[in-house]
């Protein structure tokens, strides 16, 4: 397993300021282990597991157990006992704080809630996905975006190991997880849906089209795709409008957020058949976004569109500045009449060209191509105020 140290940083960070932290994402992505190894640093550490029977009998009677306890406390699977977040509201409340809570759940509509109405203003939430470049290094960059970040999929001995792992996953996902959240849609009619998002993914979001093809209303379409980015399995990109005097696109983007599992549900086997594929520029463009948006850290992001075919795949406040980047899936990007608009019309400071070449390279002033492996060290320069030129 590979270690995950600015993660580790963000939950310090956190627990400097709130005494719980919630730790959310899909199964499999890597909480427990990175749980144990934030417990590890910790000489006064308790750990419940609530897919373990004995941990959850533990809890039946859960301000007494908990009570008494102090340092670090680990809940794994809180969605399990949902009316946990009722307890915990009150021992957070004390005034000496004697314990500290890092909260581990699946992504459900239980743990939004709970976090959300029991534990507000007193846990901070942590999103965690798969690996990024960052954690798995440059060097890796063709692997991870064919494989994906889940743990169990980048690590697998095999390009056929790590496919039957996700076709498994995206089966037991259905079949077992998504019940778990309360959650009766039969596991064929999300398994079509979530098919059909592959074949849109880094499309705009057409709720008719999605509606006449499952043979369901355009309410029950745009439910599903909330219930899948509430577990994190789709990225919802909002659209970014402004008044320009232009009719701009107000419909969301819409992407598989692992390309791991985007290119299982896209039958691609290995890097080189996903190379041939047609979904390959659309493909390279969600890994990028994605992994943009993982080291960033930001929820402040956005795609921009005009009808007149103007369009930025991202853009980014970062400090009260505007900052946009293109993806492309070429060997040389050059400029194009569209970047100088979204420049001109949202007024960037700075526009990044994000491709899978090697070198660094200036278009203009404002307009810098940067290799796909250079994404960590251009959102490290990002934060630090500095921008990073070719």
């Amino acid at each position: 397993m590979l270690e995950r140290p600015s993660i580790l940083a963000v939950i310090d960070e956190y627990f400097g300021v709130h005494p719980a932290v919630t730790l959310s994402g899909p199964r499999q992505c890597g909480k427990t282990t990175l749980a144990r190894a934030f417990a590890a640093r910790t000489a006064d550490a308790t750990f419940f597991d609530l897919e373990d029977a004995a941990d959850r009998q533990k809890l039946v009677e859960p301000e007494q157990t908990l009570k008494p306890l102090t340092g670090l406390v680990v809940i794994d699977e809180i969605q399990r006992q949902p009316a946990l977040f009722e307890t915990l509201r009150v021992l957070l409340d004390r005034p000496a704080e004697p314990a500290r809570f890092l909260l581990l759940g699946s992504a459900s509509p239980h743990i939004i809630r709970g976090v959300s109405e029991s534990l507000a203003g007193r846990a901070g939430v942590v999103d965690l996905g798969g690996f990024t470049l960052g954690e798995t290094g440059p060097d890796t960059l063709a692997r991870l975006w064919h494989r994906g970040g889940f743990p169990r999929s980048y690590l697998a001995a095999s390009d056929e190991k790590t496919f039957v792992w996700r076709d498994e996953f995206i089966r037991s996902f259905l079949e077992r997880d998504i019940p778990q959240f309360g959650i009766t849609i039969p596991a064929e009619t999300l398994r079509r849906f979530w098919t059909m998002i592959a074949h849109y993914h880094g499309q705009t979001w057409n709720g008719a089209e999605f509606a006449r093809s499952l043979g369901t209303s355009e309410p029950t379409a745009r439910r599903y795709l909330d219930i899948m980015a509430g577990a994190y399995m789709v990225r919802i990109l909002p659209p970014w409008f402004e008044n320009l005097g232009k009719r701009q696109v107000k419909a969301p983007k819409i992407y598989v957020r692992d390309t791991g599992l985007l290119h299982a549900l896209l039958g691609v086997r290995s890097h080189e058949a996903l190379l041939g594929h047609p979904k390959l520029g659309a493909s390279w463009e969600g890994f990028v976004v994605e992994q943009l948006l993982a080291t960033l850290r930001t929820r402040d992001a956005y795609y921009w569109a005009t009808h007149n075919g103007s369009e930025l795949d991202l853009m980014t406040v970062w400090n009260g500045k505007r900052y946009g980047f293109e993806v492309k899936y070429a060997d040389a990007p050059g400029t194009t009449k569209s970047m100088h608009v979204a420049l001109a019309d949202l007024g960037l400071a700075h526009l990044w060209v994000v491709y899978p070449g090697e070198k660094r390279y200036n278009l203009a002033d404002n307009i810098t191509v940067v290799p796909a492996r250079e994404i960590p060290a251009l959102v490290t320069a990002l934060k630090n105020g500095i921008v990073l030129r070719g």
